[in-house]
């Protein structure tokens, strides 16, 4: 179950005052709990893309070289997509009869040849994009909701969503069609994955009517309450069908918050610096639960280091398929940490596009780079680090600092306020021991060709597939592809 820009610090389990997230405090309750969990980048469809593939967005082609460490991401004219070198989750499931459906954003391209059912999904309800609009038709179609392999309407035509109230049922639907494979399968007895990927808690966020005006924390707030009650909904299904004690069941976001988006439209980082896009704490540390009642002890919390890439190799141990042997994959099994709590010594590297900003080791968190956003964007009232300005860390401009990186503890530190002293001992000892981790990690990366460079007009969701049988049909303009530009 991934959440679309659900902050660290949005779960009571966490610490947010409002206690509104009673299905998941008991999800980890019953489950385990990581504190330490990360997503691949601090951006949505490159996260995505390394949850499915195991590999950091670099690897995987989901990143841009237009310019120096540069979050990118598949809007509706982007030309690519996940790359067809790459071998995604549910294909390699195919392998032990799984059958897998993913409810929800997608975001790994929109084009027919990148779409959920040419990648190893059975089964698809949701959209290849964000829920941006509306949009006016002349210059940008409105982004399609598909059954499958076909379209069946669209945002704020068919699948409402008001702008100005924040109602939508949508979170509604994708809870059915969840609800209805689980029956499903569980019915046929046949093994399933299900990748769940709700957007409510994305800038414009929404909710439906019940949940309208209940949380204290406003609209954003409203979502959360919905979704918390969707996947209390989905673990007490598994439970009535009786496959609860065979069933792997994780619970992460994509990325950190978007606080750019203020309190209105955005969550909460807890005590972590900054938000989505960056990558300080608060742009990759992620809400956490893993659950299999009678397999994973209830009420633990796991101190490992983890990543959003990690479940890629963790579900295929599960279901007892073997990896790839032919690529370099940067997700581990984590079955030796759910099942015995164990502690796996791992590194944690934070990319921002084609640059690597960061590593994090144990406690320990090195930057070669700052960067939050360009004086530009940030002197249009894009703020990155609203509140949140520490003096030589939250840079304006991009800053290198490989010589001496900054280098902060994070137990003692989560907000990282207070760089470690470059004549301390402890400096020293750090840097030594990341110096060799980065080094190893560069001497092995071979980067895949960059799928995230170009844009085009012409491919945006004018004529999806089923559109004739609907008349949603649009014209689209002339091709003039030209190299996408990311801000940030």
């Amino acid at each position: 179950m991934l959440m679309d820009d659900m902050g660290w610090g949005d779960l009571g389990v966490f610490g947010e005052p409002s206690k509104e997230t009673p299905s998941l405090d008991l999800m980890a309750a019953q489950g385990m709990l990581f504190p330490n969990f990360y997503a691949a980048n601090p951006l949505c469809s490159p996260s995505r893309a390394s949850l499915l593939t195991g590999r950091l967005p670099v690897r995987n082609g989901f990143y841009t070289t237009n310019a120096h460490a540069r979050n990118a991401y598949t809007p509706q004219e982007i030309v690519g997509g996940i790359s067809q070198d790459e071998i995604l989750l549910p294909e390699l499931l195919k392998n032990k009869d799984y059958a897998s459906k993913i409810v929800g954003k997608w975001h790994l391209g929109h084009r027919t040849q990148y779409l959920p059912l040419k990648r190893g999904f059975d089964e698809w309800f949701g959209a290849p994009n964000c829920h941006f609009g509306p949009y006016n038709d002349s210059f940008r179609p409105n982004i399609p909701v598909y059954n499958n392999s076909e379209m069946k309407g669209r945002y704020y035509e068919e699948f409402e969503i008001n702008v100005k109230t924040g109602e939508s049922n949508i979170t509604q639907i994708y809870l059915e069609e969840g609800l209805d494979f689980i029956s499903r399968q569980a019915t046929a007895q046949r093994p399933f994955f299900l990748y769940w990927a709700p957007d409510a808690t994305h800038a414009p966020v929404y909710a439906s009517k019940h949940f309208l005006g209940k949380s204290q924390r406003g609209r954003y707030g409203d979502a959360v309450m919905e979704l918390d009650y969707s996947i209390g909904q989905i673990l007490e299904r598994l439970v009535s069908l009786g496959i609860h004690n065979n069933t792997f069941v994780f619970f992460t976001s994509d990325n950190g918050a978007a606080v750019m988006s203020g309190p209105r439209q955005s969550g909460s980082n807890g005590p972590f610096l900054c938000g989505k896009e960056t990558t300080f704490e608060g742009g990759m540390r992620e809400p956490a639960i893993a659950w299999w009642p009678g397999r994973i002890p209830a009420g633990t919390v796991s101190h490992q280091l983890g990543s959003v890439m990690d479940l890629f190799s963790t579900s295929l141990s599960v279901a007892g398929v073997l990896p790839p042997d032919d690529r370099v994959m940067d997700g581990l099994d984590l079955s030796p940490v759910l099942f015995n709590n164990s502690l796996l010594d791992r590194p944690i590297f934070y990319y921002r596009g084609n640059q690597m900003m960061a590593v994090r080791i144990g406690q320990y968190k090195a930057h070669y780079w700052t960067w939050s956003n360009s004086w530009e964007e940030f002197n249009k009232g894009i703020n990155f680090c609203p509140g949140q300005e520490v003096p030589g860390v939250t840079t304006h401009t991009q800053e290198e600092h490989t010589m001496l990186p900054l280098i902060f503890h994070l137990g003692r530190d989560p907000g990282e306020r207070f760089p470690i002293s470059v004549l301390s001992e402890e400096y020293e000892e750090f840097v030594r021991r990341a110096t060799a981790v980065v080094k190893e990690h560069q001497e092995r990366l071979i980067p895949a060709v960059p799928q995230l460079n170009m844009c085009d007009a012409a491919v945006m969701n004018w004529s999806p597939a089923g559109c004739e049988r609907l008349g949603k049909c649009l014209k689209a303009p002339e091709s003039k592809p030209w190299k996408c530009d990311w801000p940030h």
